[in-house]
């Protein structure tokens, strides 16, 4: 029988399928998908979404990508796909796709801020971003310019944005959303190892017994390495357990032998309890078992503290916009308690090693970083509090579960834990990162896993999974954090700046040491009137940011000039004065590295939509902007330096000259265009180049008009290779190696650090990482393990209170870390008026704001709105039936949203769940911008909210 086409193209879709994951198919679907894909062209790629990392492979034809399937080949999800990974491709072509820039203007054609946007032209959107820049460092200097930017830029598209703010701009005021995301895993990852990054990586999913969630719904947020973790937990369902530990029961508890439902921010609490059992059951700490490795930890680690009085990352008292009135009495009842609170009762016992008591006024100051050594007794004080009966009482999070049942899993949990020869993985995501103590919250998970030396071995770690598809490829690892250079360097580091400085080009002196302005503290200097020119790249990050409405009347309602770069029209794009469209994923060059340290890259598959080019393009186009002369004179900071006299940046023109540059060179010709960049050459005849497109590199049939006016015909070099290639180079042969260019174009990733050409697996741990073995080596030891990461490794010593600085510091190399942090409560919790937690978060069908994928008509279909998740009795109290429409409102502002109270979230009482991927239930409008004081990562995990019908 003759096959229609429909029906022809779906049997070949389906041979394809089966044929990847081995289900052996009928000749003659075989011979149809053979016959369907005759002209396609196949080619592997990374996946858009999530920081799991997998590998897909894309078919085109025409033009236009045809077809999407899991890549068999691709060692994290081996042929399979979650829903959102099957729609890449759609992902690309919706309706609403922005094709050329668009500009506020007026009827004569000017820009208006008040006005409508209206087609221009890349030149013209480039003449404008260039006058509203240099506007905005006449008026505040360097700290005038700020780009929010993104865990899902490519490694060259935030390398470029990096050395041009920072290089280029002399302005730190470049955050990755990933800010939002990872930073507390990151603070964690420092402060403990000394470094960044995971020690361990997925393999340890089909090596383990045990596998305890944190806060993460993995079923939904990491759906492929779910399925790894169910395959484990049926290969041998009477080892294997699983544990999850949450706010409300998701799809992930649905396999759990342990389901643990915890009120917010008692994660901290928690962690605490299995560390005493560990601690008060063992021999040396007063107990009967032998239960802690001292072998390990005396070789290998340190007890440490920092104090508690750190504030909640808010807005403090004397800032402008505070002054000028800008926040109600409402949202000052919260903001207060980052000047000082009461101590509570469910905390005093907690925070009484640390010199605090119920009733106790605690005077707080700014989240600080500072901690120093203290003795192994100091560390077990801090632990006697967090007896099963206070822990069990503070941390029940379902009212309706009886407290002797809720000890029971807890005694369970930490048995699990503690039970010798059994592997364990903590796995977490926002739950514990999105959080007031995220910092802390993360650095307590190693301390357990430390004690019973099950961290950096196979099948054992605690391990941090990552939201956003490059938020370790290219936020952390590239450096695109305010703070951060590439390869774990640092902006106030001396050392790092000048390798930096030497890397790029630039005369000394010229990189800014001052990175503060991380993604909450732009949005605030927006509204207080310092940032008058700030470009949004990768991201929506004016749907993404909690107290939502105050970022957004000040991007409209003040002097500034607002950019935003996207593939769709979101918010942030609707918010902004100038949009400019850019080339979504497979339409360019690029490279992620997902949560197991994994970097893998892709080539362009097909050409940009309409005139869209990509975010590096726009870079690289906007350096040409900039000399030498604009950019590279003394310029103004914020402060006064300790002898009182103003903070600035050298004039460094002088300089410049010396090395060959004139007043008139560009930036372009400096960062993007010298002679290293220009050795990297065009090879269409060769691999990985031939046969594939390069918009960047060539130009391309569309003949766009670029930014002066004239048709692009391309930069004449592999700026993608030059650009990965430099930025590697930071890291070979300190910790972080990277393969070349060329190799990862012929493999599905590796897991750096890449040494003689092998990947490495558990990092610290002398059998498989070579600069561990290299660490132990050199220093004579015969440890298993060497945590050598550089920072924070000379410290103070005192006890829980503070440190003793007459005993001057101790030198940690090769130490990790066991911190002593307390339980404490969130600056906002239920009440009389705001009775309900409230916990935003993600569903399967929908990524972050969901700009790309409400645009796909089966996600859409699928999930067409944000729910607001609640308890039935909550809903039944409150007079609402499932269906209706409930204000959800905070002291900050209020959304409408439909009730649901079945299905896959249920919250239990008291609590109520809405994903943020929905425009029109704008739920980041409620949220707070609290932050943990440390990381500066937003709590959007809990804030207090009134439920009401609508």
């Amino acid at each position: 029988m003759a096959l229609n086409r429909r029906d022809f193209l779906k049997s070949a879709a389906a041979a394809t399928a089966a044929s990847a994951v081995g289900i052996a198919v009928p000749s003659n679907l075989e011979a149809s998908a053979t016959e369907a894909q005759k002209d396609w062209r196949w080619d592997k790629a990374a996946c858009r979404f999530c920081g799991t990392g997998c590998g897909i492979m894309l078919a085109t034809k025409g033009g236009k990508i045809v077809a999407v399937k899991g890549d068999p080949a691709a060692p994290v999800n081996r042929g399979l796909n979650c829903i959102k990974g099957y729609f890449n491709a759609k992902i690309m072509y919706g309706a609403d796709r922005l094709k050329q820039p668009l500009l506020r203007m007026n009827d004569k054609g000017e820009f208006d801020k008040k006005g409508k946007f209206k087609p221009v032209s890349w030149k013209r959107a480039f003449d404008e971003m260039e006058k509203h820049a240099k506007k905005a460092l006449k008026a505040s200097g360097p700290e005038g310019v700020a780009v929010f930017a993104s865990g899902q830029y490519t490694v060259m598209e935030g390398y470029a944005a990096q050395k041009m703010m920072k290089a280029g701009f002399r302005s730190n005021a470049i955050d990755p959303n990933a800010r939002h995301c990872m930073a507390s895993a990151v603070v964690g990852f420092y402060q403990t190892f000394g470094i960044d990054e995971p020690s361990g990586c997925y393999d340890d999913i089909e090596i383990t017994d045990t596998i305890v969630t944190w806060g993460s719904n993995m079923a939904e947020m990491h759906p492929i390495l779910w399925s790894r973790v169910s395959d484990r937990k049926l290969s041998n369902p009477d080892k294997v357990k699983i544990v999850n530990i949450q706010t409300y029961t998701h799809r992930t508890c649905d396999i759990g032998d342990i389901n643990i439902i915890f009120s917010p921010n008692t994660d901290l609490a928690l962690w605490n309890y299995i560390a005493h059992e560990i601690v008060f059951r063992d021999k040396k700490g007063g107990g009967k078992e032998d239960i802690i490795d001292w072998d390990f930890l005396d070789e290998n680690i340190v007890f440490t503290a920092g104090p508690a009085n750190i504030g909640y990352g808010m807005r403090r008292k004397g800032e402008k916009s505070l002054v000028d009135g800008k926040y109600t009495a409402k949202e000052m009842e919260t903001i207060s308690k980052e000047m000082e609170k009461t101590v509570s009762a469910k905390e005093g016992p907690a925070l009484e090693p640390f010199g605090y008591k119920e009733g106790d006024t605690m005077k707080n100051t700014p989240g600080t970083l500072k901690h120093w050594h203290i003795s192994f007794e100091d560390y077990k004080k801090s632990l006697e509090p967090y007896t099963l009966d206070y822990t069990a009482k503070i941390v029940k999070g379902d009212p309706n579960e009886s407290i002797e049942d809720f000890k029971k899993k807890l005694q369970a949990l930490a048995d699990l834990y503690i039970e010798k020869d059994r592997k364990v993985v903590s796995f977490w995501t926002m739950g514990m990162n999105q959080h007031t103590r995220g910092t802390w919250v993360n650095t307590l998970s190693y301390n357990v896993h430390f004690m019973l030396n099950k961290q950096a071995l196979p099948g054992n770690g605690a391990f941090s999974l990552t939201g956003q598809p490059s938020a370790c490829g290219t936020a952390r690892e590239v450096g695109t954090f305010c703070h951060r250079l590439p390869a774990d360097m640092m902006v106030k580091n001396p050392k790092h700046r000048a390798k930096a400085e030497k890397v790029w080009g630039l005369p000394a002196g010229t990189l800014n040491p001052v990175g503060n302005q991380h993604i909450m503290k732009i949005h605030r200097d927006i509204e207080d009137g310092v940032v008058k020119f700030a470009w949004v790249n990768v991201c929506n990050a004016y749907q993404d940011s909690a107290s939502a409405s105050h970022w957004i009347k000040a991007a409209r309602e003040m002097d500034n000039f607002i950019v935003t770069s996207d593939g769709y029209p979101g918010i942030s794009a609707k918010v902004s004065d100038l949009v400019l469209p850019s080339a979504m994923i497979y339409e360019k060059w690029g490279a992620y590295g997902n949560a197991e340290r994994r970097t893998q890259h892709w080539r362009q598959q097909v050409l940009p939509v309409g005139d869209a080019m990509s975010d590096t393009w726009q870079w690289v186009e906007f350096a040409k902007r900039f000399t030498v002369k604009d950019l590279w004179g003394e310029q103004p900071l914020r402060g006064k330096n300790k002898d009182g006299s103003p903070k600035k940046l050298p004039n460094v023109i002088a300089d410049a000259l010396k090395m060959g540059y004139k007043e008139d060179t560009t930036m372009y010709d400096i960062l993007f265009a010298n002679d290293k960049a220009k050795s990297y050459k065009i090879a269409m005849d060769k691999f990985p180049q031939k046969g594939y497109d390069n918009s960047e590199c060539n130009g391309d049939s569309r003949n766009v008009k670029g930014s002066d006016g004239e048709v692009f015909k391309g930069y004449g070099f592999m700026l993608h290779e030059y650009l990965f290639e430099e930025y590697a180079s930071f890291g070979r042969g300190h910790g972080h190696d990277l393969a070349p260019f060329e190799v990862y174009h012929k493999v599905r990733g590796l897991k750096w650090p890449v040494v003689d050409g092998k990947e490495t697996q558990w990092r610290f741990n002398v059998k498989y990482d070579p600069y561990a073995a290299k660490a132990v080596k050199e220093s004579g030891s015969k440890s298993t393990h060497a945590f050598y990461g550089k920072l924070a490794k000379n410290l103070l010593q005192g006890n829980l209170t503070g440190p003793d600085k007459s005993k001057g510091k101790k030198a940690l190399k090769n130490k990790a870390k066991i911190f002593a942090r307390p339980y404490m409560d969130p600056p906002e919790m239920p009440d009389e008026t705001y009775d309900t937690w409230l916990c935003t978060g993600r569903v399967l069908e929908h990524w972050h704001s969901g700009t790309m994928t409400m645009r796909v008509p089966e996600l859409f279909r699928a999930v067409p709105e944000a729910l607001c998740y609640m308890h039935p009795k909550d809903a039944k109290a409150k007079g609402l039936k499932r269906g209706e429409l409930a204000w959800v409102a905070s002291r900050r502002g209020k959304v409408k949203a439909r009730v649901e109270t079945r299905g896959r979230n249920r919250p239990p009482q008291g609590l109520v769940f809405v994903p943020w991927f929905d425009e029109k239930v704008f739920i980041n409008k409620v949220c707070l911008d609290a932050t943990c004081p440390m990381s500066k990562q937003t709590d959007y995990k809990k804030c207090a909210v009134s439920i009401t019908k609508a």
